[in-house]
């Protein structure tokens, strides 16, 4: 069983969406449930735009039902050694056309694998 966390700038974005998009939270959790089975994910929404071992850097679309058969990006890091799965970014590709590349290498900065448990 994966396990989920969120960084704050991540979190702050989810609630300006759910204020926009009602549907956000349910669709997050479907969202989360394919991520248990797929961590990586399965097709063409989903990208490896990183890996240097033990991170995996993934970019997703996440259906949204409130944007009518559009979808959302959702940037995370996945961990596979303890099976951890950390968002780091959402946006609506409508607002914003890329992902915060600048959010994810300073992320990866602060990555520490001596702290990490095997």
């Amino acid at each position: 069983m994966n396990h989920f966390d969120t960084i704050a700038e991540f979190e702050k974005e989810f609630k300006r969406l759910f204020n926009k998009y009602k549907t956000l939270n349910d669709d997050f959790e479907k969202f989360k449930n394919i991520l248990i089975v797929a961590p990586t994910g399965v097709g063409k929404n989903f990208v490896i735009v990183h890996f240097s071992p033990p991170i995996k850097i993934v970019k997703a679309r996440m259906a949204c039902r409130a944007l009518h058969g559009r979808s959302l990006r959702i940037i995370y890091a996945y961990f596979e050694q303890n099976q951890r799965i950390e968002f780091i970014e959402i946006y609506f590709k409508g607002e914003k056309e890329n992902e915060d590349r600048e959010r994810i290498k300073e992320y990866l900065k602060n990555q520490n694998p001596v702290h990490r448990s095997i």
